[in-house]
């Protein structure tokens, strides 16, 4: 893990006023005009459904970055699981959304990316005063690193209290294109895929401090027009690393012009995948609790 700061972004917007990220232009502003700093009359999800048509666009957020999830999402998450002065982290922070939210939120956070663009980008939009809009006026401490979600060299055991990310799917969105990484999780085959999505459940049950949550966000596939339960491989990997399983939610998807163009190409004997899995897990405190929840645990 290589830390980013300030100083380095803004030696880098010297000389770069944009990156592509998946074939998408992002300019880089460097000073942002800011409208809102949160949503309007926001009150927290109480079911295991959530639908965001609206995907939120509120301080620097942008849906520009393909396959980034609503600030609804962390938003939520950060409120439930976490008290100010906590330490959030999204070791695949793509655009940052997650570490936006902390910063709106009074969290600490470190943000991890193997793609320099997006912490640049993740920078860039967290490139605002938080002084504005809170009476509390307190300084959070928030790092960005260049890394691997693979190992967390720079993050010591059981520091966080809350993880919240959102991994790339495989091989269907790749986010290093233009700065090409060959252990890119994007890059991967399926297979690839989930070998290494188990050392990042690994090492996201070390840094994790027990008794608290981690939150997945990961979406399903299909090969030969058949579906692909990806994300019930990758909570069944995060089982695997010593996680108890707290809450199943699905997650509508929006927004899917792409995706939908495709698909009425082809002939459409098969449907439209329109919803993810946002997984909860929870680090153990002790065997006791192994016991007490056997049948969130792992089962095989």
């Amino acid at each position: 893990m290589q830390e980013i700061t300030y100083e380095d972004y803004k030696n880098f917007i010297k000389k770069n006023q944009f990156v592509i990220i998946e074939d998408v232009e992002i300019k880089l502003n460097g000073v942002w005009n800011i409208k809102s700093y949160g949503p309007d009359k926001y009150i927290n999800e109480r079911t295991t459904v959530w639908s965001f048509p609206n995907r939120g666009d509120w301080a620097t957020h942008k849906g520009n970055y393909r396959g980034n999830w609503s600030p609804y999402i962390p938003r939520n998450l950060i409120l439930k699981y976490t008290k100010e002065g906590d330490y959030v982290l999204d070791q695949m922070v793509g655009s940052g959304t997650t570490l936006i939210e902390a910063k709106l939120l009074n969290r600490n956070a470190i943000g991890v990316d193997i793609n320099l663009d997006a912490i640049m980008i993740t920078l860039d939009r967290l490139n605002f005063a938080n002084d504005i809009f809170s009476l509390k006026n307190e300084k959070v401490d928030i790092k960005t690193y260049v890394g691997d979600a693979r190992n967390l060299n720079e993050i010591k055991d059981e520091s966080i209290d809350l993880i919240a990310t959102h991994p790339p799917y495989a091989n269907i969105v790749s986010y290093t294109k233009t700065r090409k990484q060959s252990d890119d999780l994007s890059q991967l085959s399926l297979s690839e895929y989930l070998s290494e999505m188990r050392k990042v459940a690994a090492e996201s049950f070390r840094v994790l401090k027990a008794g608290k949550n981690c939150a997945i966000l990961i979406g399903d596939t299909r090969k030969h027009k058949h579906y692909v339960p990806l994300s019930f491989m990758v909570m069944q990997i995060f089982l695997e690393a010593g996680f108890i399983l707290k809450e199943d939610i699905i997650k509508v998807q929006w927004n899917m012009k792409t995706t939908r163009e495709k698909w009425n190409k082809k002939e459409n004997d098969f449907y439209l995948i329109a919803h993810e899995h946002l997984f909860i897990f929870t680090k153990p405190l002790n065997n006791n609790e192994l016991k007490k929840y056997k049948f969130s645990i792992k089962w095989w």
